[in-house]
């Protein structure tokens, strides 16, 4: 009986080296913050606005409290819509042996789009892994605040998160771009009818 081949080398580990993790911060990284209203609508409006049109999501979070709570608020809102299903929640630990039981789960299902809300480290573990071993696609993914962080890319590397995009605290909106987070400011809220004219007046007033 021939012997048994022997076993193909392993691929590079898709871990975040330790020395990386605490260079850029580590443990320091910021926790999430629990999610703001303008947060929400705007993480809605992305998605509702994204064409081709999206009807079924993956959420994903990591298993801090805000974030659990960020994930909940998001299913809810995405199913109050007939039209829009929420295919699987998965979750995650900010430390494991390798991520791939969840990033299988995150995977499956062929979603229309991902969204996630998670600590940093967390995420940047999870993306690696993702990256390596599934068909989950970056620029089909959306992120709470929390994930609007320079230091993310450099963690998970600039083309394992190419293209996500996510929103801020106050309603603005980030992407992903080779390395950098670019920053859109949230669109400014029309002048009330009140103001306006105060203003009208004023300026009238200091031309006589």
């Amino acid at each position: 009986m021939p012997p048994a081949p022997p076993p193909s080398p392993a691929g590079p580990s898709p871990l975040v080296p330790h020395d990386a993790a605490s260079a850029y911060g580590g443990d320091a990284v910021p926790s999430p913050a629990p999610h703001t209203h303008a947060e929400l609508t705007a993480l809605l409006g992305l998605l509702t606005a994204a064409r081709p049109r999206i009807g079924t999501v993956v959420v994903g979070h990591s298993r801090d409290a805000a974030s659990r709570a960020s994930a909940a608020a998001f299913v809810a809102a995405w199913s109050a819509a007939e039209e829009r299903t929420v295919l699987a929640v998965v979750d995650w630990p900010e430390t494991a042996a390798s991520w791939l039981r969840p990033a299988t789960r995150f995977a499956a299902g062929e979603p229309d789009a991902w969204v996630v809300a998670a600590a940093p480290l967390g995420w940047a573990q999870m993306s690696r892994r993702l990256r390596q071993d599934s068909t989950w696609d970056p620029a089909r993914t959306y992120g709470f605040a929390a994930l609007g962080d320079s230091r993310l890319p450099a963690l998970a590397g600039a083309a394992t998160l190419q293209g996500v995009r996510g929103v801020t605290a106050d309603g603005g909106v980030w992407t992903l771009d080779r390395g950098w987070l670019v920053r859109h400011l949230p669109p400014r809220r029309p002048t009330p009818p009140d103001v306006a004219r105060c203003r009208d007046v004023g300026r009238r007033g200091r031309s006589t």
